[in-house]
């Protein structure tokens, strides 16, 4: 995306390191970062390597959305666009993260530490790498920092992350058939409480509501603002409906459908199903003290459609026109036809 007219070109780019560690770089003016390059940064002690995600005026909206000032220390150096020595260097060292995970997955059992080392990122240079685990309580892991050090001959650092940010560096597929958003957009991980279920009126199973990390689903938040706005027509579901016959209780609504069921207090079988409004009316009505004779007065009468077996947009027409005919069968048609013409052979 370049720049507007009259808008200076930005000097920052974001770099993409392993699965989905972002950070914000500064590059010189010797260079021009675009999005896909492969670039070195500078680092503590070395150098890394990372994919250039975004660049142009986009940037600084993305770190306005971050809250990530330009001024910032946060913000590194970009020292130049990768050469091949060490693009197949960083290639390399790829390869080799999952044998370092699995060796390092065996000295925490050694050591019986109750913690899950979940992935391996190795710095550009090879000088360091970093290992991300999950764990409940704190870990004392220095006898281990100092096996892995001697073992794989390289400086260590150890980073505890949450249940949802290893899935994000893990990835996979959710139950909606599609690629997990926190490991393809999704960079902000907000809370997800019980309540966005209860607004969607899902049913409260673990089993469906929670994600590959096992908590609440990052998808329950989505539409959690216009089921709010939604259902604000209609009436809260402690309200009774008080009627001569007896008080409607609430059961269930289709926020869909605008529709509400309301059950008799003594008879929790029978079901009534009242439009929102509908609703609204008889508890406008109660406020005013006037006399509601009963729920099936206001019940909402269901219109049965006409099944139709076929219909194609020119009119009903037979699924089997477009089919070969068999030939066979033709042809013992045309037999048995001659046959007949013909007559009963005699016998003497």
């Amino acid at each position: 995306m370049e720049p507007a007219n009259g808008v200076a070109p930005s000097s920052f780019v974001e770099v993409r390191f392993k699965n989905s560690r972002k950070e914000f770089f500064r590059f010189p003016d010797t260079i021009h970062a675009r999005a896909g390059n492969l670039v070195i940064t500078e680092v503590q002690h070395g150098y890394d390597l990372g994919i250039v995600t975004l660049s142009g005026p986009l940037v600084s909206i993305q770190m306005k959305r971050k809250k990530v000032e330009e001024d910032s220390t946060a913000i590194g150096q970009i020292l130049r666009l990768a050469n091949q020595t060490e693009i197949d260097k960083w290639h390399e060292l790829r390869e080799r993260e999952a044998s370092v995970q699995k060796r390092a997955r065996e000295m925490a059992i050694a050591l019986q530490l109750n913690m899950k080392i979940s992935d391996v990122e190795y710095q550009g240079d090879g000088k360091k790498a970093t290992f991300y685990y999950t764990a409940e309580q704190r870990v004392d892991f220095r006898q281990l920092i100092k096996d892995m050090a001697q073992a794989f001959s390289i400086r260590i650092e150890m980073k505890q992350i949450g249940m949802r940010e290893e899935a994000s560096r893990l990835g996979g597929i959710g139950s909606c058939g599609r690629e997990l958003c926190c490991s393809t957009w999704l960079t902000d991980f907000r809370s997800v409480s019980s309540g966005a279920a209860r607004y969607q009126q899902l049913s409260l199973n673990p089993q469906k509501l929670s994600g590959q990390c096992g908590r609440l689903k990052c998808c329950l938040n989505y539409e959690l603002d216009a089921y709010r706005s939604a259902i604000k027509a209609f009436p809260k579901p402690e309200v009774k409906l008080h009627t001569e016959k007896g008080i409607g209780i609430f059961q269930k609504m289709d926020i869909f459908k605008g529709v509400l069921w309301y059950s008799y207090k003594n008879d929790w079988i029978t079901w009534h199903k009242l439009t929102a409004e509908a609703a609204t009316k008889i508890i406008q009505k109660n406020k005013a003290k006037e006399v509601v004779s009963s729920l099936e007065e206001y019940v909402e009468e269901e219109i049965k459609l006409e099944d139709k077996i076929f219909d194609s947009g020119v009119g009903e027409d037979s699924l089997s026109r477009f089919d070969q005919p068999n030939k066979h069968t033709k042809k013992k048609k045309r037999n048995n036809k001659r046959k007949f013409q013909n007559g009963p052979k005699k016998t003497t």
